[in-house]
């Protein structure tokens, strides 16, 4: 078995930016050489989210309407009214979302529907400059 760990960065806007991750997820599984096995694909930090779905313009914007209802930017939130930062909602959405996902791997490729993409979404109330590691694990 062989493991593969490779950590991906980039800047995002916050507020529910929608980044897909799918193309640099599948270099990651190709230049480990696994050809079996599964890719874990994380967000570090508790303010952004890890998912799939159809990348398109519309669905992007759907998306974010549907969290802004879900967790409103503009929520009171116990966190914001102790630490003074006002990113309680971004909290929220990332808990239940999830940091992460994994993906089966089979003959060196994600397994992903024909418009699946891999996302990382970041909620926080402001630009950020996020990190995302990808583990590839198999033979």
């Amino acid at each position: 078995m062989d493991i593969t760990t490779k950590e991906l960065t980039f800047n995002t806007k916050g507020f529910s930016d929608i980044h897909d991750l799918t193309s640099q997820v599948n270099q990651v599984v190709a230049d480990a050489g696994i050809n079996e096995g599964f890719c874990h694909v994380f967000a570090v930090g508790s303010t952004a989210s890890i998912s799939t779905m159809e990348f398109e313009p519309a669905l992007v914007k759907d998306i974010k309407e549907k969290l802004e209802d879900f967790a409103s930017e503009n929520m009171r939130s116990h966190h914001s009214e102790t630490w003074g930062d006002d990113n309680g909602f971004s909290h929220i959405r990332a808990t239940f979302m999830g940091p992460g996902i994994t993906v089966p791997v089979n003959n060196g490729r994600c397994i992903l529907g024909t418009w699946q993409q891999i996302v990382v979404l970041d909620h926080d109330n402001r630009p950020r400059n996020r990190r995302v590691v990808v583990q590839v694990v198999g033979k």
